[in-house]
């Protein structure tokens, strides 16, 4: 717990927070990346190189300064990055470094500023907080019968292409064992080496696991991202689709993530509806949790996507077959700029963004359970406009990778 006095200086300090806080993790990452350089491949550099860790970091330091007191706020999101810090491999031992350089960014930027008892009362916070992700970290690697970094390897033995930029990768066990389960919308971290400076650095990276759970391989459908340069944030997408070929293997993590299809407690109320609503690569972990309600035969499932074209939508022809044996299933794909070959009615049914305040109310039931997945923009505007219909916020989850675990607190 923290102190009284310790909590009046991290009020105090919201406003120097907003005004340096990027200056303070940009500090901050790079004398830890000087002092300790095997940091990096546990890191990603794209996000450092793009300057979007810095942002998220000063964002999450905030967030934590006018949120500490408030348990509610704090925990979902606490259980988000601890399920990704599990899935790179995050320790105990790496806190206390995190913690000195940070505390170090604090002063270096401040100056005379960061006063004895500002670092002091900012050491007693990270403390605290450290030690709450320590302890479910510990609990989840407990879990998942796993130490911190331990990966696993996989043969690919299928490759698919799913649209302009996603292709799917069908992995099996390469010592010929059954991969551990998965609940729907979990996610693998896959490990690859890239070039930085003429040196090799392993980068960890996230993709959904998109098929149904029961099935006897792993299947992840990669988007391929711009990449200009060295470490650009789309450079390891880049490899996988162009180096990574059938029977080649890949070494990667045990699944992890808390935006999971909640079946059995969702039933228990009355059977609710099953809304899945997504936009790009975000079909991703929407479809593994469709195919595993489909396979319960229970409830009405309606699947909303929205996406460029049908040149750009992964996973159609699967989609359009599930739809066609399925008479639960409903489906409402809006393409933003429908090719010539697209047709309405057959391919998709609305033509500009997905726009739900125009949804007849049937299909957007106030006793549904929703799951959103897409850029940040479009989740947020979507559960606007669901909350705005009537659709409790308990009811409706998310998904989110990368720097912006943390934003939506600040």
């Amino acid at each position: 717990m923290l102190s009284i006095e310790t909590r009046a200086v991290l009020d105090a300090s919201v406003p120097v927070l907003r005004e340096h806080g990027v200056a303070i993790t940009t500090s901050f990452y790079a004398s830890m990346f000087a002092a300790h350089p095997e940091l990096k491949n546990i890191f990603n550099m794209g996000n450092q190189k793009s300057g979007a860790q810095q942002q998220s970091l000063a964002s999450a330091l905030f967030a934590y300064a006018a949120n500490y007191d408030n348990q509610a706020a704090l925990l979902p999101v606490v259980s988000r990055i601890v399920q990704k810090h599990v899935s790179v491999g995050i320790r105990a031992d790496h806190y206390p470094i995190v913690g000195k350089y940070l505390l170090g960014g604090i002063a270096h930027v401040l100056g005379a500023a960061a006063t004895p008892a500002l670092l002091a009362a900012w050491g007693d916070a990270y403390g605290d907080l450290a030690g709450l992700f320590i302890s479910e970290e510990q609990a989840q690697y407990r879990s998942k019968s796993i130490e911190p970094g331990q990966c696993r390897q996989v043969t690919v033995n299928k490759k698919v292409i799913e649209s302009e930029q996603v292709t799917s990768f069908y992995l099996v066990a390469t010592d010929g064992n059954p991969l551990p389960a998965f609940l729907p919308g979990q996610y693998i971290s896959v490990a690859m080496q890239v070039a930085d400076g003429g040196k090799q650095l392993r980068q960890l990276r996230q993709y959904s696991l998109s098929d149904a759970a029961d099935k006897p391989y792993w299947r992840i459908s990669v988007k391929r991202e711009v990449a200009q340069a060295e470490l650009d944030a789309g450079m390891v997408s880049g490899l996988i689709h162009d180096q990574i070929q059938v029977g080649d293997t890949l070494w990667v993590g045990m699944p992890c993530g808390d935006f999971v299809l909640h079946h059995e407690s969702e039933l228990a109320s009355n059977r609710a509806p099953l809304i899945l609503i997504s936009a790009g690569v975000g079909i991703t972990p929407v479809m593994s949790m469709l195919h595993s309600s489909l396979a319960k035969q229970q409830r009405q499932v309606r699947f909303f996507h929205a996406t460029r074209s049908g040149k750009y939508h992964a996973l159609r022809s699967e989609l359009h077959a599930l739809a066609q044996h399925n008479k639960q299933l409903d489906i409402h794909i809006c393409y933003e700029h429908p090719e010539t070959s697209d047709v309405i009615g057959r391919d998709y049914i609305s033509a500009g963004k997905l726009d739900l305040n125009a949804v007849n109310a049937d299909l957007l039931p106030t006793n549904g359970h929703y799951y959103l997945c897409g850029p940040s923009p479009f989740m947020q505007q979507q559960r606007r406009a669901l909350i705005a219909r009537g659709i409790p916020e308990a009811q409706i989850r998310h998904e989110v990778f990368g720097p912006e675990l943390i934003g939506h607190l600040a």
